[in-house]
This record gives C-alpha cells, structure tokens and sequence, in this order.
C-alpha cells in the first residue's frame, strides 16, 4: 500500500533548497514573532557569542561556547515546534500533551544547565587557578 505523501515532496535540485530556506526563514520569524523563550535564547546566544569572541579564550573554548548557544537555540525551536503541534491538535487538557510539552521544556532546562556548565568549565580552565 503507498501512502500518501505531501504535493511538495516532488520538489527537487535548486528548487527544493530554495524552498527549504525559504520553510526554514519562515520559522525563525514566527520564533521571533510568537515566542517568547526563543527570543530570549536568541538574545543570550547573541550576547553569549560576542563575549565569547571578544574574551581572549583558545579556538576550542569559544567554539565549545557558541556551540552550545546554538544548540540551545536549536531545542527552543524545536521545543516550540512540539508545542504549536500539541496546541494544534487540541487545547483541552489532555496527559499525553503535558507530557509532550514537559518533556520539551525538559530538554530545554538540560540545554541551558549545559550552556551555564560549559561557560563555567571553559572559564574555569582558561582563568582558574592552576
């Protein structure tokens, strides 16, 4: 049996990875737009970037910080992602949707306690007593 797939799966070549940029700008602005959270992890990775490169720290020690802001900012999107799905399918109160959202928000906390680490061990290291 073959299932049906979405009409704009048969884009292909310079077509298709245009149309992904433009998929993927659409998301970034309605992260902006709509969410809170990802503008407030996009300011810290903002600011946590420009310290990072303006700090004099080895190659590894800023590319282990803006690492970890950008993936920080990865798991709001996607966070954000699994909330507007779950809200999506039903506003009621429903113990799989607390879940999904819990578990999103989760990985967010996971994120951020790695961001703080990450910064704490790179200083620590560079500028800690030796």
């Amino acid at each position: 049996m073959r299932v049906k797939e979405s009409p704009f799966k048969g884009k292909t070549g310079i077509r298709r990875v245009l149309n992904a940029l433009g998929y993927s700008l659409d998301g970034l602005k309605a992260g902006w737009d709509n969410e809170a959270a990802f503008r407030q992890v996009s300011l810290l990775a903002i600011v946590g970037v420009i310290a990072a490169l303006a700090l004099p720290l080895p190659g590894w020690g800023t590319a282990v910080l803006i690492g970890s802001h950008v993936a920080s900012v990865i798991v709001e999107l996607l966070n954000s992602a699994v909330e507007a799905a779950v809200d999506h399918t039903s506003l009621e109160h429903h113990a799989l949707a607390k879940r999904a959202k819990d578990l999103g928000s989760a990985a967010q906390l996971v994120c951020l306690v790695n961001l703080f680490a990450m910064w704490a061990l790179v200083l620590w290291q560079v500028y800690g007593v030796k």
